[in-house]
């Protein structure tokens, strides 16, 4: 019972935090002192729900202690701060959650989690500091997450989380959403960390689950809400209408075991028709404005590639590689030029593709990349190259992270046999 009372505790903060945090940093204007008291009010939790059960309204519960916890370390280091004392002023009555918190929590985005990604990413951070802090802010990811996702040391993940909650704890920076030209000159940053929670929930780096809906589910809202709020700005039309091409295919991308199944495999009258037309008039307001060379906008056009075909068959892939020599251009990364390379091997065979990652396998980058081996795995297996094929295969089933993923690279090792056909 205990058991299963901390799952649940722990699926529930989980579920939360991202919402915590960002309530918790609008009041104490400090994005590290937020996450402590979320961690704070996590152990009290454990602590108390297996006595109590798990409250009606667990996130209030969550928020409540962490608040309180808060004001008690303000009161007893008698902080002089004008700030503080107006914060502990507005909340020495609270025992739940009360209308003012939310009033003053409310800002001119409507929605607290996306003005916790508007402040993270200050101009004084780095890019890559800005996309690290909020991705384990609000997708919950783990420093390890972040560091395969941006192809990066762990250790060098932890040093820009750590130095960026430093710089924004420092004087002169304060919590706040930004308005007007600030705004502007952060969107690019926002636009890129929406994209990259919902990746992680498509495609999840570790664990079991192949997929994390609540994660897709919650950057596809932010990226609604973004839209309506700035209706003239290409690449976020670009952004939402690739997220709801991508979420379209969620019914059909596993089997009831959970198990992978790939985008010319799956049963395309299970993809989300709503979710597509969706994307589509999404995509279509993003080349409207000019975008269509946008970054998200190729990659939302590569989507509707897929979404248009109505078989595995009719898939247009001399259009696609195209879309991606496009998109090399747009975002000259090693994982574009991957996905270039298997477009290719496509549209042209597995010899194109060969000939295309032969230049890309000494990249410091991608020396643990597991989708490396296994593109080259299913270049060498069309190729009838059954041997070599196997062995890629197995290189990306030790590389993964992810539990589902091995399984479906282990099982397509053992689809090669043993023998070489040629």
């Amino acid at each position: 019972m205990a058991d299963d009372t901390h799952r649940a505790i722990e699926t529930v903060f989980r579920i939360e935090r991202a919402r915590l945090i960002a309530g918790l940093a609008r009041l104490t204007r400090d994005v590290g002192r937020a996450e402590e008291l979320a961690q704070d009010a996590l152990l009290v939790a454990l602590t108390e729900w297996p006595q109590t059960g798990v409250p009606r309204n667990p996130g209030a519960w969550l928020l409540t202690t962490a608040r309180r916890r808060a004001l008690d370390a303000l009161r007893h280091a008698r902080m002089r701060d004008r700030k503080h004392a107006e914060i502990l002023r507005q909340s020495q009555d609270a025992e739940d959650v009360p209308a003012q918190l939310d009033a003053a929590l409310d800002d001119d985005l409507g929605d607290e989690l996306l003005g916790l990604i508007f402040a993270a990413c200050h101009p004084r951070l780095s890019r890559e500091a800005r996309v690290a802090l909020t991705l384990r802010l609000l997708g919950g990811l783990s420093t390890e997450d972040i560091a395969r996702a941006f192809l990066t040391p762990e250790a060098t993940i932890q040093q820009r989380i750590v130095r960026a909650k430093r710089t924004l704890g420092s004087a002169g920076l304060r919590f706040e959403v930004p308005r007007g030209a600030a705004r502007a000159e952060r969107l690019a940053s926002v636009v890129e960390v929406i994209y990259l929670v919902f990746n992680e929930g498509y495609a999840a780096t570790s664990g079991e689950d192949l997929i994390r809906p609540a994660l897709c589910a919650e950057a596809q809202r932010l990226g609604r809400i973004l839209a309506g709020l700035l209706p003239d700005e290409p690449e976020v039309f670009g952004l939402l209408a690739l997220m709801e091409l991508q979420a379209s295919r969620f019914a059909a991308r596993t089997r009831r075991d959970g198990s992978l199944v790939p985008v010319t495999e799956q049963d395309r009258t299970r993809w989300d028709r709503l979710l597509i037309r969706r994307g589509l008039s999404a995509l279509a307001r993003a080349e409207a404005l000019g975008g269509a060379h946008g970054p998200y906008a190729l990659q939302a056009a590569l989507a509707a590639c897929h979404a248009r075909a109505p078989t595995a068959a009719a898939t247009d892939w001399p259009r696609i590689a195209a879309l991606y020599d496009t998109l090399l251009a747009a975002m000259p990364t090693p994982v574009v030029a991957l996905n270039r390379a298997i477009a290719h091997s496509m549209a042209s065979g597995p010899g194109k593709g060969l000939a295309l990652l032969a230049g890309l396998e000494g990249l410091p980058q991608l020396q643990d990349f597991a989708p490396l081996p296994a593109a080259k795995g299913d270049f060498l297996f069309r190729a009838g190259r059954l041997a070599e094929a196997r062995a890629c295969f197995r290189q990306a089933a030790a590389l993964t992270r992810n539990g589902k993923e091995r399984d479906f690279l282990l099982a397509r090792a053992a689809a090669c046999g043993g023998k070489n056909r040629g």
